[in-house]
């Protein structure tokens, strides 16, 4: 949006609306501080925890515990 028509239209605003959008500018403009750019964050590749991962050779046997119900 061009900046004059922006700027005809706000002046064409009561008083009252006048200050309501000076509040929003300056709610938008400490917004747009506060953002922080995204950190680079590497996305973790297929495969990339290969080897990183173990699991008990008996991880799949079953258990004391459940030998009532078998």
């Amino acid at each position: 949006m061009a900046s004059q028509s922006l700027l005809t239209k706000l002046e064409s605003l009561p008083p009252a609306l006048k200050e309501e959008a000076k509040n929003f500018i300056e709610f938008l403009v400490e917004k747009s501080k506060k953002t922080k750019p995204k950190s680079k964050v590497k996305k973790p590749s297929f495969g990339s925890l290969k080897g990183k991962i173990h699991l008990s050779e008996d991880f799949d046997a079953p258990l004391d515990e459940f030998k009532v119900y078998m």
